[in-house]
């Protein structure tokens, strides 16, 4: 019967994960296309570059606290703990974005003074970087509960509002960055109201301080290593297009932009559905010391990453010119050659996330950063090689080389071929913990 009510669950999870992946998918794919069709390919490029700041903002000062209150979410025995752990969350993360802001107005300060511009978009971004860290807390800490269903509601609100009011800012005020901008904030604002009153997750105040010193400790151990890790994961994945507006113009960013942000969606959209999917069951399964479990899902889940990847490149070799056609504006079209050396290296990419998920569940967060480190570095030398000699092609050639040597020097660091197996004496442990827990004490199992 308990079989039963989880597989049950389970589905249930599918459902609603595949439900706002498709919804937000197809909501960004049909926004992007009116988008382009409103917005010069140079307008495009200058959004592009300041939405990289926005990411950089969240990956690296934001997400490392997010993730761990996700990841220690299912090591939460009650209410008090819950609470506890989301007022360290909460308040890392505000802090952390606050100082991100800070930094992004000094920069938008310098800029400005250099080239004599308005720093209005680096105020606008600042703005829209905290309204995306709001959804991303929720979001995640949804996920983490397994409120599949509240997560993918929140998610997909926020992916129809951005491009809706976005393209009719510009309809109604001309072709500016800036329009595009208050456009997402706006939408975020809206979505984010919403999504509050369906978390319903409040920080609150512990009864416990020493609880709270606790978790405080604990998401700094754990998030510490993972902060130089998403700088490293934001150079990977959005650090090209910089290098193409060093080399060449904001024109041509915007071309790559367009042309990355369509294959990605779709590629790693389903990597997202896996992974949503997955990590919290793989991280229960390990956090208890289900080991059999934990394989089995982890392998099911790296050969659904497999099969997605390989029918997704082949279905582009065959499509890419009808999927231009569809999703982009006809000034966009030139970039139709992009498409499939992006497409390899998100699936490359994919894999890469999965394969090292015992590392996650180890809590080994700096054998992690030395993989991801692997594929920066990898990247710092082929993408400036490859603009110089290829311009947008090589920045899409070099997708699948730094991706690949970076799924295999994760892969060689995981071993997501041996099962996880935890000492006795750290069962032991985990077990006396738990108990203890239930009897009121400040313990916690660190897996």
């Amino acid at each position: 019967m308990l079989g039963l009510l989880k597989e049950k669950r389970l589905f249930g999870d599918a459902f609603w994960v595949l439900f706002g992946q498709l919804a937000s998918a197809a909501a960004l794919l049909a926004g992007t296309r009116i988008l382009t069709e409103q917005v010069s390919p140079e307008v495009y490029g200058q959004v592009a570059l300041l939405n990289g700041f926005v990411a950089l903002g969240v990956a690296v000062f934001s997400y490392p606290f997010i993730f761990t209150g996700m990841r220690l979410l299912p090591e939460c025995f009650n209410n008090e703990e819950r609470t506890a752990l989301f007022a360290v969350v909460f308040r890392l993360v505000a802090l952390s974005t606050g100082l991100a802001i800070v930094l992004l107005m000094f920069g938008g300060l310098a800029y400005s003074y250099i080239v004599e511009g308005d720093i209005t978009l680096f105020v606008l971004t600042g703005i829209l970087l905290a309204v995306t860290v709001r959804r991303e807390l929720g979001v995640q800490l949804l996920i983490g509960g397994r409120r599949q269903r509240s997560a993918s509601l929140w998610q997909t609100g926020d992916s129809i509002l951005r491009p809706l009011l976005a393209i009719s800012l510009v309809i109604w005020a001309g072709q500016k960055a800036e329009w595009v901008l208050l456009g997402y904030i706006l939408a975020s604002l809206i979505s984010n109201t919403v999504g509050s009153f369906v978390q319903n997750t409040k920080p609150g105040k512990s009864r416990r301080p020493n609880l709270v010193r606790h978790f405080k400790t604990d998401v700094w151990a754990y998030a510490l290593p993972l902060i130089p890790m998403e700088l490293i994961f934001w150079l990977n994945g959005l650090g090209d297009r910089y290098v193409i507006g060093y080399f060449m113009t904001a024109a041509e960013v915007g071309l790559y932009a367009a042309t990355y942000l369509i294959i990605n969606e779709a590629f790693n959209r389903s990597a997202m559905v896996l992974l949503r999917l997955f990590q919290p069951i793989y991280f229960q399964s390990c956090a208890i010391n289900q080991t059999k479990e934990g394989f089995r899902i982890l392998w099911l889940w790296i050969g659904c990453v497999v099969a997605l990847g390989v029918v997704g490149v082949v279905l582009l070799l065959v499509t890419k010119d009808w999927v231009a056609a569809l999703v982009l504006a006809q000034s966009y079209h030139s970039a139709v050659v992009l498409m499939p050396a992006i497409a390899v290296g998100c699936t490359l990419h994919s894999l890469g996330t999965v394969v090292s998920q015992p590392l996650l569940a180890k809590k080994k967060t700096r054998l992690l950063l030395l993989g991801r480190a692997s594929g920066v570095v990898t990247a710092a030398i082929t993408i400036p090689l490859m603009v110089q000699t290829f311009g947008l092609l090589g920045a899409a050639l070099a997708n699948p080389i730094y991706f690949g040597v970076e799924a295999l020097v994760l892969a060689m660091l995981a071993k997501p071929w041996q099962p996880i197996h935890q000492k006795k004496s750290e069962v032991i442990a985990s077990s006396v913990e738990e108990k203890t827990s239930s009897s009121g004490n400040m313990v916690l199992s660190k897996g």
